[in-house]
């Protein structure tokens, strides 16, 4: 069977299914698309205000982004992206610190002296301290704890790691971190499209229709029977489609939930916990600090994170508002989670107000406030889950997968989602039905 003749089913509609399907049906395979929600996108669903489309949660392309870029290359959308210089910030006690330049760094009083001539030498050094080593066995905290010090591990990277990670956030492996210092800097250029993400989303889904795929939202996937050539994939309200092979975004136990018996005992089992986040979004009269990111160490307020988005995306695309994102890292089964949005937003404004009070930002300051939920956000990998990272196929299956668990040791974000779904449909365009499919 050609793949011009075979049917996939992709399951998930954010950015990785959205890429996957895209792939498969420029490639001449016919393709359907399910999202259960009413809106593609996954973290890059939207909302309007005004006449605005505004990112629930934020992003950013990264000059690093290749997988992504190419993409938005493809889509004509890549000479869209506009590129700032951005700043970074640091709130620790309740008050504010520059963080960009070494005499930003020799200035920050929360370190003794002595510290903050650590932290700069092992920061410029680490990339380069960890090639060669097996970060992936190697607990976070005692690698940083090594090179930095009690003090620094105590005063600043536990509690970043924390509100990151929650409470096995010492067990995560080195390698995330260094994966990451590989995208990202305290002063770095971020790009952000002319016309939000929603114009990625929307182009996507053009492409696809385009080339002859069918794209479905407001289709949520109840059950999901597969064999090794034929899969077949139950819609609520009992509609029944049959596939060749069916490709799941998902996380892994949104798709258990959902596979019979058979297939969920082929499923991969892994001791991968996930952090679910809730954000604000802030639309502000006046800026705050002007610096895209700070991390808010200590200083009373329950989020762990200050976003400053306009200072990427300027403040015309939010109708002349500056936008801030303040957002924490949480189980989905925690109380704040479980919270009523108006009640976080009238909590987190208070905060906020708090935090920001010394550079006169106040109530008449504040014009709008949206509070958003994803429960599966970051997945907290355990102690070498290179090597037990699950392959893409299923076995005894037509099912692929391309979930945030198949992204690592890369940083879960939307240049490695559009990677992963370049991977796994390069398996899918060079497979046969009934031939397996490699990890």
């Amino acid at each position: 069977m050609t793949n011009e003749t075979r049917h996939v089913v992709v399951v998930g509609g954010g950015i990785c299914g959205l890429a996957v399907a895209h792939r498969l049906s420029r490639s001449g395979t016919r393709v359907t698309l399910l999202e259960a929600s009413d809106q593609l996108g996954g973290l890059g669903t939207f909302f309007p205000t005004g006449d605005r489309w505004v990112e629930r949660f934020y992003h950013c392309v990264m000059p690093t982004d290749d997988a992504l870029l190419s993409l938005l290359d493809e889509l004509g959308l890549r000479d869209d992206v506009r590129w700032r210089s951005t700043s970074m910030g640091m709130v620790v006690d309740g008050t504010h610190y520059r963080f960009n330049s070494a005499l930003d760094l020799l200035r920050f009083k929360p370190l003794r002296l002595r510290d903050r001539v650590r932290f700069g030498v092992v920061s410029v050094l680490l990339r380069r301290l960890g090639k060669g080593k097996d970060l992936d066995n190697l607990r976070t905290e005692d690698w940083l704890r090594k090179l930095y010090g009690d003090v620094i591990w105590t005063q600043l990277f536990a509690p970043m790691f924390g509100s990151k990670f929650g409470a096995a956030f010492g067990d995560v492996p080195a390698l995330y971190l260094w994966q990451r210092l590989g995208r990202e800097s305290n002063v770095a250029t971020r790009g952000y499209p002319a016309g939000g993400y929603k114009s990625v989303i929307d182009a996507l889904q053009g492409s696809i229709e385009g080339a002859g795929g069918v794209v479905r939202t407001s289709s949520p996937v109840v059950g999901l029977r597969s064999g090794p050539t034929r899969s077949s994939v139950t819609l609520a309200g009992g509609e029944v489609l049959e596939a060749d092979q069916v490709v799941s975004t998902v996380p892994l136990p949104l798709l258990r939930g959902v596979a019979d018996a058979d297939l969920a005992d082929r499923l991969p089992v892994l001791s991968l916990s996930y952090q679910g986040v809730v954000t604000a979004l802030f639309f502000l009269r006046r800026p705050l600090s002007g610096n895209y990111w700070a991390p808010v160490l200590r200083s009373g307020t329950e989020f762990d994170g200050v976003i400053e988005m306009s200072a990427l995306a300027g403040t015309e695309v939010y109708g002349g508002r500056h936008l801030v994102y303040v957002m924490r890292y949480t189980d989905r089964a925690s109380e704040l989670y479980g919270e009523e949005a108006e009640v976080i937003a009238s909590r987190w404004t208070g905060e906020l107000l708090e935090l920001y009070r010394g550079v006169g930002v106040t109530a008449a300051d504040v014009d709008e406030v949206r509070v958003f939920k994803a429960p599966f956000v970051e997945p907290v990998y355990p102690l070498g889950f290179r090597e037990s990272r699950p392959g893409v196929e299923v076995g005894g299956t037509s099912v692929l997968l391309a979930t945030t668990a198949h992204v690592y040791p890369d940083v879960t974000s939307w240049n490695s989602s559009v990677g992963l779904a370049e991977s796994v449909a390069g398996k899918v365009l060079a497979a046969g039905v009934g031939v397996g499919v490699s990890a």
